[in-house]
């Protein structure tokens, strides 16, 4: 039985490279605010690239304007690929499924090897759901858009019922004893204090050891969130996307994506106002699963999604004009090479912010490493650029797509007759 292959550069849609490409640099910025940079408002801690009145305000910017957007267009870009593999195959005549779960497993390794660098990873957590959603894409685009919205918006009722049972939340107490007794076997830790030490003084070694017990309250995290149907929602509603032929079809689709725009604005701003009011002031009832805990869940789930997919809808207009074209395009490299941009973002927020590194952890505001972030990403712009220039691939993509296809893939570009001498 024939297998899918490999997708050739000019069946890849630049769109979504483009959109790829802007998901990272909001998700790096998240990242460094949520986990590289170890910022804390309520600390205190003052010095040079501290502002605590601007610091502030960018924290309320960060919580309106990117909390959760960018994992949810990442999340909506993962179902979308998947539909389109498996359309490629069925135009082909041949079965995707194999490759699909073979990729997916593989991912899964990868996403493996990623939480040794720092645990704050998403790819093992969407491989994991990626098995999910293979079984679910054979629903219909209704039935899945009708259920990928009740999923994104089920943390509310979730919540709700942790907090009248909360023996609900048994999973997630289950995953933070655990991580407590790793910490505890692994580096003799036993306060909070302990921890932080180590972070700010402790080895490469002693990271990597902290990173196997930061699974455990990474996916506790992930657990008491309700991440699970968070992001396998956007997947369903992702691979309607690409099994519609969405984008494909812009121009006859332009009503429905002036809708989502509109909704997304109408309702997600407003509502990512109030739920960056709660997150400044009331973290501590979320996490104690208290009424403004609720509160906050409500406007997470009627803001986040809708603004995020405001933004997919502007990017595909934008993306129509031959000057957003040309702009916008520019982002491509990066999204093309986004799991290798994802890895080196994880590598180089260690090494600037842990004691072992550079040691910056703590000292650094959101203003300036919103900044930073930018122009990091900026860089890894102008670097992916010119390594697509002389390869196929980033050099995590070639290997994951090789191991996809049981085939080393081929890797530099060949030159082309005539231009050997240029």
């Amino acid at each position: 039985m024939q297998t899918l292959s490999p997708v050739k550069a000019n069946e890849r849609i630049v769109f979504m490279d483009v959109l790829r490409g802007f998901a990272i640099l909001g998700i790096f910025i998240a990242n460094l605010g949520t986990g590289f940079s170890w910022y804390n408002e309520q600390a205190q801690a003052t010095g040079p690239l501290l502002l605590p009145g601007i610091d502030h305000k960018m924290t309320m910017l960060h919580h309106m304007f990117i909390e959760g957007k960018f994992y949810s267009i990442f999340s909506l870009l993962f179902g979308w690929g998947i539909a389109l593999q498996f359309k490629r195959a069925e135009a082909k005549g041949v079965n995707a499924f194999p490759t699909v779960r073979r990729r997916l497993l593989f991912m899964l390794l990868l996403g493996a090897f990623h939480l040794l660098i720092w645990p704050g990873d998403i790819v093992f957590f969407y491989a994991l759901l990626g098995f999910i959603l293979l079984p679910l894409r054979k629903f219909s685009n209704k039935t899945l858009l009708i259920t990928g919205t009740i999923l994104f918006l089920s943390p509310i009722l979730l919540y709700w019922l942790k907090m009248n049972w909360p023996v609900l939340n048994y999973p997630a107490d289950l995953l933070v004893k655990a991580g407590i007794k790793v910490d505890e076997s692994m580096l003799n830790l036993k306060t909070e204090e302990d921890f932080m030490n180590v972070m700010k003084h402790g080895s490469w070694f002693d990271q990597l050891k902290g990173n196997i017990s930061g699974f455990f309250f990474r996916y506790q995290y992930l657990f008491f969130v309700s991440r699970i149907p968070k992001v396998l929602g956007m997947f369903l509603i992702g691979y309607v996307v690409g099994r519609s032929d969405f984008y494909k079809n812009l121009l006859q689709n332009k009503t429905i994506v002036y809708w989502v725009i509109g909704i997304g604005l109408v309702i997600g701003l407003p509502a990512n106002y109030f739920l960056a009011q709660y997150m400044s002031t009331a973290m501590g009832d979320y996490f104690q699963l208290k009424q403004k805990g609720l509160y906050q869940t409500i406007f997470y789930a009627l803001g986040v999604v809708p603004l995020a997919m405001a933004y997919v809808g502007l990017f595909m207009l934008c993306f129509q004009s031959s000057f957003g074209k040309k702009i916008m395009s520019l982002l491509a490299p990066a999204g093309k090479m986004a799991f290798s941009n994802y890895i080196t973002q994880s590598l180089v927020g260690n090494f600037v912010f842990l004691g072992a590194g550079l040691g910056f952890m703590g000292q650094v505001g959101p203003f300036y490493f919103t900044l930073f972030g930018i122009a990091f990403f900026i860089l890894q712009v102008i670097f992916s650029t010119i390594w697509l220039r002389y390869f196929q691939f980033g050099p995590i993509e070639w290997l994951w797509r090789s191991a996809t296809y049981k085939k080393w893939q081929p890797f530099r570009k060949q030159a082309l007759p005539g231009n050997a001498l240029k």
